[in-house]
This record gives C-alpha cells, structure tokens and sequence, in this order.
C-alpha cells in the first residue's frame, strides 16, 4: 500500500503539475504586486492624497493611491526569484536526481532542433532524417554530422 503510494507521488507528471502550481502561485504574488503598486496608482491619478515609500508621487504628496510604488514591485520580484530558487534547489534538482537513479528522465532539457524548409515546422530533432509531419528528406545538420 506505502509502495503504491510512493510510486503515485514519483509519477513525473505529478511533481511536474506541483512545480506548475508553485510556479503559478509564486507568480500570481509578482503579477499581483505589479497591479496594485504600479497599474493601480497610474489609474488612481486623478484621486489625490498623501504616501511615502520608494518610488514617485503622481498625484498631491502623501496619496497612497497615486502613490508608484516601485519598492514593492521589486520585494516581490525578488520574492519571486528567491521563492523559484528553492523550488529548484529544493525539489526539482533532488527529484531529477532520485529519478535517474530510477533510470528515467525528469524535466529533461529539450535538444537541437531544426526547421523543415518544406513545411516549416520548427521542432524537428536535429539528427531527424525526415520531417514528423510531411515525411519530407531532411538535409543533416552540422550538430547530425557530427553525430
């Protein structure tokens, strides 16, 4: 029952839907920094009033609400680069690992590509022979060559 368990949770497409959410969490916090110190003063120009922080007065001195609050904007990128940081320190890089040691690949890295010149796809393995979707001869690349 543990091990059934254990092999659910080491299923890539689940960390990789759990790496998505954090991911989307984490920036959601930037994108919601964003609007309410950098958009929401801009459209609040009109409003007047009184704040103070790093960043400039659009409207009377001291009015938070047209206030363009670039400190905040950047905590929250900083947040945000900080938070991705962990995430792949702390679970991406030690569950790539734990799962080569399983003999299989865990957010691998994409190879060279190339572009079909009949059809024009552009995510053709580069050593490909023929094209995935018209069947057409591909010409070898330098990369293939070499291969």
């Amino acid at each position: 029952m543990l091990r059934g368990f254990k092999n659910f949770l080491m299923r890539g497409d689940i960390v990789v839907v759990a790496v998505g959410l954090i991911v989307a969490l984490a920036f959601s916090t930037l994108i919601k920094a964003f609007t309410d110190d950098v958009i929401n003063p801009l459209i609040a120009r009109a409003q007047g009033g009184r704040a103070f922080g790093l960043g400039w007065q659009l409207g009377r001195p001291g009015n938070k609400a047209t206030f363009l609050d670039v400190g905040s904007f950047i905590s929250a990128l900083i947040y945000f680069i900080l938070f991705m940081a962990v995430v792949y320190f702390l679970i991406v890089v030690p569950y790539k690992s734990i799962q080569a040691r399983r003999g299989m690949t865990a957010f691998e890295e994409q190879g060279a590509v190339k572009t079909c010149p009949a059809c024009l796809s552009e995510d053709i393995p580069a050593a490909a022979g023929k094209c995935r979707y018209c069947g057409t001869e591909q010409p070898p690349t330098r990369a293939a060559q070499h291969l």
